[in-house]
């Protein structure tokens, strides 16, 4: 008994410290950390991939961070957003230069983010110089307003910086929302007073989604399974205590699942 609640133990030393490093590396793949100082454990993606090369490359090492001049480190924040300005801007151009003279079809929705912001996702489908059809995400927009009108201002104001034609445009792809679909004010009515050709087409995507909601409710376990679902997440992400309860809870099980070779830990 003992011999086994020790296995037990040591399994959830290996688990809790994995769980460590997830959220070290992975870290939602946000670019900048909340403390990026040196006495802290997660700096951030930025500051820490600077340190993952520096510690595979001594030339490298030499010249960031600690070991790079006081007032030439280039990991201030600003720094950070310009990089990903840069970066942002050398994509569209290059899905610009792809695109070309073709035309193409554009995939709008918008979404509140943490924020409390709303935002438009742009994604633009084309046809290459290879015949195959390519959807690529184009820009993440900041809109005061989600009326039909506001959403083509900020849509045709990106277009207008790459040199991209309204005229071009032949398709239109949206979900079911009154301001996106609406047959006279809706974005897609305002698309097509000004190109005849960008004709609107139901997003496949959310059909499916309606569809799957639709039909579950017909099924009483799926119905069910999903209502207890929505009621736990609910529940648990309401709270910090109950969030941390239930990780620790997984934890233990997890362990004694390991200590008994029912789950593979790879």
């Amino acid at each position: 008994m003992e011999s086994s609640d020790s296995n037990i133990e040591v399994n959830l030393r290996k688990i809790k410290e994995h769980r460590k490093i997830e959220v070290e590396e992975e870290d939602g793949c946000a670019y900048r950390g909340h403390d990026e100082s040196s006495s802290s454990d997660n700096r951030g993606n930025f500051i820490e991939l600077l340190k993952f090369l520096g510690s595979y490359n001594s030339s490298v090492q030499k010249l960031v961070l600690e070991n790079a001049p006081r007032f030439a480190k280039y990991t201030s924040s600003d720094v950070q957003k310009e990089i990903l300005h840069v970066l942002a801007t050398t994509v569209r151009n290059s899905i610009r230069k792809d695109i070309g003279d073709a035309k193409f079809c554009i995939i709008i929705d918008e979404a509140r983010d943490e924020s409390k912001k709303e935002r438009m996702a742009i994604v633009l489908g084309f046809v290459d110089v290879d015949g195959f059809v390519r959807e690529c995400f184009f820009d993440l927009v900041h809109v005061s307003h989600t009326s039909a009108l506001t959403l083509k201002k900020e849509l045709v104001s990106v277009l207008s910086i790459y040199n991209l034609q309204i005229e071009n445009i032949r398709g239109q792809g949206y979900d079911d929302a009154s301001n996106m679909r609406g047959e006279w004010n809706g974005s897609q009515a305002l698309f097509l007073n000004d190109c005849r050709q960008a004709y609107y087409v139901h997003c496949f995507a959310h059909r499916l989604q309606l569809a799957l909601v639709a039909a579950s409710r017909e099924i009483l376990q799926i119905h069910e399974f999903f209502t207890q679902l929505t009621a736990i997440v609910n529940i648990v992400g309401a709270s910090c205590k109950r969030h941390d309860l239930l990780q620790e809870a997984q934890e233990i099980e997890n362990a004694k699942l390991v200590t008994n070779d029912m789950l593979e830990t790879g």
